[in-house]
C-alpha cells in the first residue's frame, strides 16, 4: 500500500529530533508496517521564520520539501498569500506522482489540505484529514470583532467544511476539533481522538540532557513550555508572581520560559520592569527542553480567553514531566483532564489572583506536588503515550472503507 503524508507543518526537516513530529512518527510507524510512504511539505520552516533547501529524506523517511514564499509573522497577509502559492506548487506536484492509496493530510493548512483533498476526490483516493487545529476559528480569536471577522473569514471557513465533508475518515487532536469536523461530515460513522502526545521512552530518554541553566537547592521552577504568542497568557502568570512578591514563597520561585514567538520581547520586557524573577531561555531543542520541564515542580498552562485551542502540545510534555499544572485554559476538555486525574489545580482565565493563590497551594505543599505529579504521569502513559495510542492512526491507515 503506497501512502502519502500531506502535512505542512513539521517543525525542522533537517533536524527532526529537535521537533518531534507528529507526521514523521505516523511516517515512521507506517512503513514499518510494510507500507510505502511518502511525505510532501514545505521548505518553509514555521517556527523559525526561514527556508531550507536539499532535504529528501526525514528520520528515514522519503519526503518533498514544495516551494513556499514564507512570512515574517504568524498572523499577516503574506502568511494567506504564502500558504496560497504553496498550495498551486502542491497542485502541481500532484499531478507528476503515481497515484497513492492512501492520502493522510493535517489540517490546517487550509489551502495546502484543500488541494489534496480535490486531488483525492478526482482520483477516487481514500483520504483522511488530521485535525490539529481549527482555522479560521483560530485567527478570529487574534482579530476579537465578531462580524468584521465573520466576513473576512468566511472563504476559509467554506474551504474547510470543504475537507472535512471529504474526508474518509476523521481523526483529531481532541475531541472538539473532532466535533467540528463531523458536523460536516456525513461519510463517516465516528471520528477518532488521538491527542498528539509524545513518545515516553524517547520523553525518558531526554532527561539527561544538559541544561542550560542550573537550578538552586532550594528553588521552585515554574515551567513554561511553547510558543509565545498572542493565544498565551504569560502576562497573567507574571501578574500573579507580583502578587506573591515580598513573600518567602516568592523568594523560591522561578519561572522558567522555553520558547520563542511575536510577544517574546514584550514578555520580556514586563517581567524586567517588574523585577520578577524569570528566566528566559528561547526556543530549546525537543531533547533539551525535556530535560528542562523534567526538573521543574509546576507547570502552567495560561491560555487567554476565547482560545480555539484544546488539547495541545505542552499536555503531554507536562503529563509526561510528572509534574502538577497550574491551568487557567478555559477548555472544558483539558479542565475535565486536569481534575479527572487529580493531576493539578484549574483556575479562572486571565485571573492573576486566583492563579496565584493556586501556585502558592503547590508551593507551599511539596506531597500535594508529588501526588499530582505521580497522577499527571500517569495520564502521561494512558493518554498521551503515542507507542500505544499511534496504534489507532495505524488501523485507520490500514481501513479499506469509511470509519
Amino acid at each position: 500500500m503506497k501512502v502519502l503524508i500531506v502535512a505542512q507543518y513539521l517543525g525542522n526537516i533537517e533536524n527532526p529530533g529537535v521537533s518531534n513530529s507528529r507526521f514523521v512518527d505516523i511516517a515512521t510507524r507506517v512503513k514499518a508496517m510494510g507500507c510505502s510512504v511518502q511525505i510532501v511539505t514545505t521548505d518553509f520552516i514555521h517556527n523559525e521564520k526561514r527556508h531550507t533547501a536539499g532535504v529528501t529524506e526525514v528520520s528515514g523517511n522519503r519526503l518533498t520539501a514544495l516551494h513556499e514564499p514564507g512570512y515574517p509573522q504568524n498572523v499577516c497577509l503574506r502568511r494567506f498569500y504564502s500558504h496560497y502559492i504553496l498550495s498551486q506548487n502542491l497542485k502541481r506536484w500532484l499531478k507528476t506522482i503515481d497515484k497513492p492509496d492512501v492520502i493522510y493530510c493535517a489540517s490546517p493548512s487550509l489551502d495546502f489540505a484543500y488541494e489534496a483533498a480535490k486531488y483525492a476526490r478526482k482520483n477516487n483516493i481514500r483520504f483522511i484529514i488530521d485535525v490539529q487545529d481549527l482555522w479560521p476559528e483560530a485567527f478570529k480569536m487574534v482579530f476579537g470583532i465578531p462580524i468584521i471577522s465573520d466576513l473576512i473569514f468566511a472563504p476559509m471557513k467554506r474551504k474547510a467544511d470543504s475537507i472535512y465533508k471529504q474526508a474518509d475518515a476523521v481523526i483529531a487532536v481532541s475531541r472538539t476539533y473532532a466535533d467540528r469536523a463531523m458536523q460536516i461530515n456525513k461519510k463517516c460513522s465516528r471520528s477518532n481522538v488521538v491527542y498528539l502526545g509524545t513518545g515516553l521512552e524517547y520523553f525518558d530518554s531526554c532527561k539527561s540532557e544538559e541544561l542550560p541553566i542550573e537550578k538552586a537547592p532550594d528553588e521552585i521552577w515554574l515551567g513554561y513550555v511553547g510558543t509565545l504568542g498572542h493565544s498565551y497568557d504569560l502576562i497573567t502568570v507574571m501578574k500573579s508572581l507580583e502578587l506573591i512578591k515580598g513573600t518567602s514563597d516568592y523568594e523560591r520561585i522561578k519561572l522558567v520560559v522555553a520558547g520563542d514567538g511575536p510577544l517574546k520581547t514584550e514578555f520580556e520586557n514586563y517581567a524586567a520592569v517588574h523585577g520578577l524573577n524569570v528566566c528566559f531561555l528561547g526556543r530549546l531543542p525537543y531533547p533539551q527542553m525535556a530535560a528542562v520541564l523534567s526538573k521543574c515542580d509546576i507547570a502552567v498552562n495560561p491560555i487567554r480567553k476565547k482560545s480555539a485551542g484544546t488539547i495541545i502540545n505542552k499536555h503531554a510534555d507536562y503529563a509526561a514531566a510528572g509534574i502538577p499544572v497550574v491551568n487557567s485554559q478555559e477548555s472544558s476538555e483539558y479542565r475535565q483532564l486536569v481534575e479527572n486525574y487529580n493531576m493539578g489545580l484549574n483556575c479562572a482565565c486571565e485571573d492573576a489572583v486566583d492563579m496565584a493563590y493556586k501556585i502558592v497551594k503547590l508551593v507551599e505543599s511539596e506531597p500535594l506536588r508529588i501526588e499530582m505529579g505521580r497522577n499527571a504521569r500517569k495520564c502521561a502513559e494512558e493518554r498521551f503515550d503515542r507507542d500505544s495510542t499511534y496504534s489507532v492512526i495505524m488501523r485507520i491507515i490500514d481501513e479499506k472503507r469509511c470509519v
